[in-house]
């Protein structure tokens, strides 16, 4: 949650030398004046918010961990508001041309800033300086802000500061409030993050470049008022243009991200998708990427899948859950016994199964599980969803498919209280099967999923087996295809409530292409060697994954 109760500048007790201190010329009455630049100060502090949950959501999707990014724009935007605060001391001698400048400059930076941190991303492989800079920026423009505004209400009609503070605080606090909520209920959803930034940008500019050029243009010489003019109609021109360029721009840089076969692209309420590859042909050549990282390749899935799904088949199997995979992936391998009775899985985003229904590649790759009577869809939160009645005593396997544990959103699916919903639901035999992350790469992250399994009061045996990094992020040097990601291995974690779970692969399996018993005991005995004792459980007041 974004914190506004730090102050947005540092508010002078009274006028100082070198401030105008005649009324203003103002082309209405001073009560009305007096609302058009509270009015302002309530658009400016939307328009404001707006720029630094834009940042933080891009960041997040961009880099990763949404806790760290958020932290770092707002603690370098709240430090900026100050520097910006000090700085605006300059500016108060000229009220009015100075807050004027100061918008169209901020229309401008945080207009672009989207644009800006994602051609950053696809181009250059990383956004983090372009983060920082433009939080920096941002930061300065919108803590000089308030003092000026203090200035110009108080040439409109003087009052204590103690209530001039008071109104400009109410109005500001109030505008946070509206562009709080705009950005993740009406621009993100309906305008996407670039266009959304454009549009706040161009609102910034037209109020703030209209309340000086209009409200008090009495105290602009004739230089400045046409300097104003065109400063604020080539910002207005500029993202305009941009505006009308986005489509363009997101399709340039999406192949630079992810290659040239861009075939689907979507954003959904959850995440965006984007799957590369021919629209026909074999299936092994489709890549399906969620929020920049690869999740599919359809290269070598199957290794994936078969390692995690048929382990946990090994005994009473009728009753299946999957939580995620939501591509369908996962029951596609568990749909091969003919003595499974039902499937559900519980998948957050729908935009991923319609994908897995209604893509022909995709669909071909799953086997079109989703055309099995056997398999029913859940779209809710798989631990919200564990909660309910509808989850208890209820399942002989459970598949966890999910984001690595690393992953931010994905921490709380990885907890202490996940698991223990999640043994909750077994019925008594019953196995789970949980993706862990990568073993070789993030040993830490692998053995503290372990330890909180065992935390739940389950009993494991953990594995691993080779292939694609399943958390590769795609990037600009990404113009090979899928199988061309340098090999890594997967790790698994296979557990049980009342026994330690068996490694092997039933006799009656279908044909496998990459799993068998002795690799899969193997596998256990390499993985035992790397074991880190000690670890404590990842719970949700305390997650241990970073």
């Amino acid at each position: 949650m974004i914190d506004r109760s730090a102050p947005r500048g540092v508010l002078p007790a009274a006028e100082p030398r070198g401030v105008q201190t005649l009324p203003a010329a103002l082309p209405v009455q001073p009560r009305t004046g007096r609302l058009l630049v509270l009015a302002t100060v309530f658009v400016c502090a939307a328009c404001g918010l707006v720029y630094e949950l834009e940042l933080v959501a891009l960041g997040s999707y961009l880099i990763g961990d949404s806790v760290t990014q958020a932290s770092v724009v707002l603690s370098v935007m709240v430090f900026a508001m100050g520097v910006g605060s000090l700085l605006a001391k300059r500016l108060r001698a000229r009220p009015a041309f100075g807050f004027a400048a100061i918008e169209a400059a901020l229309a401008l930076l945080g207009g672009f800033s989207a644009m800006a941190l994602y051609a950053s991303f696809a181009w250059l492989g990383e956004s983090r300086p372009a983060l920082v800079a433009f939080s920096f920026a941002i930061g300065v423009l919108i803590g000089a802000e308030i003092p000026l505004l203090m200035v110009l209400i108080q040439r409109i009609r003087r009052q204590d500061a103690g209530g001039a503070v008071a109104d400009l605080f109410a109005a500001d606090y109030v505008g946070a409030l509206v562009g709080g909520l705009a950005f993740p209920f009406l621009l993100l959803p309906v305008l996407g993050q670039l266009t959304g930034a454009m549009l706040t940008g161009t609102v910034n500019a037209v109020v703030g470049g209209g309340l000086v050029l209009w409200l008090f243009h009495h105290d602009l010489s004739r230089r400045r008022r046409w300097l104003l003019l065109a400063v604020n109609a080539a910002v207005l021109a500029g993202l305009a243009c941009a505006a009308l360029l986005a489509d363009d721009f997101e399709r340039v840089a999406r192949t630079a991200v992810y290659g040239g076969e861009v075939r689907v692209a979507v954003q959904t309420g959850v995440q965006e998708l984007v799957m590369t590859g021919p629209s026909t042909g074999s299936p092994r050549t489709l890549d399906l990427y969620l929020d920049g990282r690869l999740r599919v390749s359809g290269y070598d899935e199957y290794r994936y899948h078969e390692a995690l799904v048929h382990p946990a088949m090994t005994g009473p199997h009728a009753r299946v859950l999957v939580l995620g995979g939501g591509d369908g992936l996962a029951a596609r391998e568990v749909l091969r016994y003919p003595d499974v009775t039902s499937v559900t899985v519980v998948e957050l985003d729908p935009g991923v199964v319609r994908l897995a229904r209604t893509d022909p590649m995709l669909s071909a790759l799953n086997g079109r599980a989703y055309e099995d009577p056997r398999l029913g869809v859940v779209s809710q939160d798989a631990f919200r969803w564990l909660r309910g009645p509808a989850a208890r005593d209820r399942f002989d396997v459970i598949v966890s498919d999910l984001p690595d544990p690393g992953i931010t959103p994905s921490t709380k699916l990885y907890s202490q209280e996940f698991y223990g919903l999640a043994a909750r639901a077994l019925k008594p035999g019953g196995r789970i099967a949980v993706h862990a992350g990568p073993l070789s790469t993030r040993p830490r992250t692998y053995w503290t999923v372990e330890a909180t399994l065992r935390a739940a009061g389950l009993l494991t045996t953990p594995y691993s087996a080779g292939g694609r990094l399943s958390g590769f992020t795609a990037g600009p040097d990404r113009t090979l295809g899928a199988a061309d990601a340098p090999p890594q291995d997967w790790g698994f974690v296979l557990a049980a409530r009342d026994r330690v779970p068996e490694l092997r692969v039933d006799r009656d399996a279908p044909a496998l292409r990459a799993v068998s018993t002795r690799g899969l005991q193997d596998a256990a005995r390499d993985a035992s060697r790397t074991r880190l004792p000690g670890l404590p459980p990842s719970t949700l007041p305390h997650p241990r994954y970073s």
